[in-house]
This record gives structure tokens, sequence and C-alpha cells, in this order.
């Protein structure tokens, strides 16, 4: 059995960071990658919001970049996948590689991001990055002066069109029912703004388009009627599913799924386990947050060991 003093399953930018920090320390970390190294970053074409990068940096780069720093101070990268965790208060925390191989860790730190729901429907793969998002914040500014489309019908929905009426010529809000989910305030802000259209009761049913995404087929749920929306960018609004699967047995979490931490610490509810970046978080999931809670997490887990 393999035994590690820290391990850190994933490698967007709360893993990286906190593989830069823990390896400064002299922690000689390990970061599971799993099978989708650089996590949902490596997905956004340009990254505009990163402190440090006046024009831009595609967001492959900008992660890559983060583990190189990790790597040049001694951590380590897997490519591997953990798929069997068993973790107990105060450890050492007990996981499995796919490949059937256990280790253990003295401590452990969770980076495995959140992935954004999406409705499943024709084009919405064939378009992301070219012009199908889940982040209005990451990517809104690529649509000025062009006519957009938001699905959903709760609080991040209408904060996402609200955000989306800075750049867009227009905003297509689309809602399975007649009625939003929002609170009053919020759906109060986005039926007044006179650049948002609301289609009610309505559901998209395809992405269409040549290279880039050009209109998107919706289908009034109670004439059934379909009509083509003109649109450059489609922003799903749907929320976010943590990827916490293996730990859910073991660790709390909120009502949303998320895992919880011990503020203003990343300590969770066992000794010697930290969370830092999306699994962790319902409200901000930006790459700087992120990034951020990983180097809370590298120091939390050094006080930890060095305490032990």
């Amino acid at each position: 059995m393999k035994h590690e003093k820290i391990v850190i399953i994933g490698d967007g930018p709360a893993g990286c960071t906190a593989a830069i920090y823990a390896a400064r320390a002299g922690l000689m970390p390990v970061i599971y990658a799993g099978s989708m190294p650089g996590g949902l970053l490596t997905q956004t074409s340009v990254v505009e919001n990163f402190p440090g990068f006046p024009e831009g940096i595609p967001g492959f780069d900008l992660v890559m970049g983060m583990q190189e720093q990790a790597e040049r101070f001694g951590a380590r990268v897997e490519y591997d996948a953990i798929v069997r965790a068993t973790l107990t208060d105060g450890g050492p925390q007990h996981l499995w590689i796919e490949n059937g191989e256990e280790l253990e860790a003295d401590a452990l730190i969770i980076a495995t991001g959140a992935s954004p729901r999406y409705l499943g429907v024709p084009g919405e793969e064939k378009f992301r990055n070219r012009g199908v998002s889940a982040c209005a914040t990451c990517d809104g500014a690529f649509f000025k002066d062009v006519p957009v489309a938001v699905v959903g019908g709760g609080d991040s929905a209408m904060e996402e069109a609200l955000f989306l009426t800075r750049f867009a010529s227009r905003v297509h809000v689309i809602h399975r029912r007649d009625q939003l989910r929002a609170s009053p305030i919020m759906a109060q802000r986005a039926q007044t703004n006179e650049k948002i259209t609301f289609h009610w009761s309505s559901a998209v049913e395809e992405l269409v388009g040549g290279e880039e995404l050009e209109g998107i087929r919706v289908k009034d749920l109670k004439s059934g009627e379909v009509q083509t929306i003109a649109c450059k960018g489609y922003f799903a609004a749907l929320g976010h599913v943590p990827n916490v699967e293996l730990f859910r047995e073991f660790l709390e979490v909120d009502d949303k799924g998320f895992l919880v931490r011990r503020h203003p610490s990343s300590a969770t509810s066992l000794a010697g386990v930290f969370v830092c970046g999306d699994c962790c978080d319902p409200h901000y999931r930006q790459a700087i947050t992120a990034a951020g809670s990983g180097c809370c997490a590298a120091m939390d887990a050094e006080r930890y060991l060095a305490g032990r």
C-alpha cells in the first residue's frame, strides 16, 4: 500500500494552488488529476478575469501553468482517478485508484469541483465554447451587441440574465413554467429590465447553427408551437452538481449537495480532511475564488500535520 503525507484530489485551480502551497511547505503532495485534468476551466476558451493576465489567457494554459508551478516545487501529478474512499476522523484516509491500488494519506484535500447542469438537448455539446456556456460572469463579455438566451427560472438564472444585459443586445429567458422560481426581488429586477424577454411555459428542443451557434428551437408547452429564436449565446443556468459522490457517506453536505466547511477554515466534519474549490462553493464558482480556497486548504492541512 502506498503512503502519502498529503493527497489532493482534483487538478483545477483549487487543487493546483493547494499543491503549490503544500509543496513549498515541504509536504511532497501528490495530485490525482482524474479523467479531466484541469477541471472545467480547461473548457473555457479565454479567461479574461483572472488577475495578472491583462490580455486574457486560454483556460487550459492557465491551469497547466499552475500545475507546472506546483511540479516545480516538488508536487507530483498522477493522471489516475480515485474511485473509492474510506474516510475516518483523524485518518489515515484510505483511497483506491482506478487500477485497484490502495493508498493512504495523513491528510486529504478534496478539490473535485462541480459540473454544470445542461438540458442534454441536441446541439448543446456541439456548440460548447462556441456559443454555449454555463457562466455569464466568465463569458458574457464575448457577446457584445448580439442576442443571447438564458435557460432557467431561479435566482441564478435571473442573475445571469441581468449580468448579460450589460453586453447583449437582447436576453431571452426560456422557462418551463409560467412563473419564476426566483426570489421576488430578483424576479422583479429581471421582469422590469427592458432588455430581457421572457418565454413562458417553453422548453428548448435544439440548438442550431453552422460553426457557431445561431439560434435555438423553442417549443411552447401549452400550444405545441415551435419557433426558432436567433441568438449567438446560450447560457444554462440550471445549477451545478458538485462532484462529491465518493465522499457523501463520510462528510457533511448542505441542502444542495456541496461539501460543508468549518468556516473560516477549509476543515470538514472529519479531522484531516479539507475541501476547496467548487465542490464546496455554491455561490461564486470562479477560478480566482477556487484558487484562494486552495491556498487556505493547504495552509490548514500543513497546520494540521504539524500539530499531530
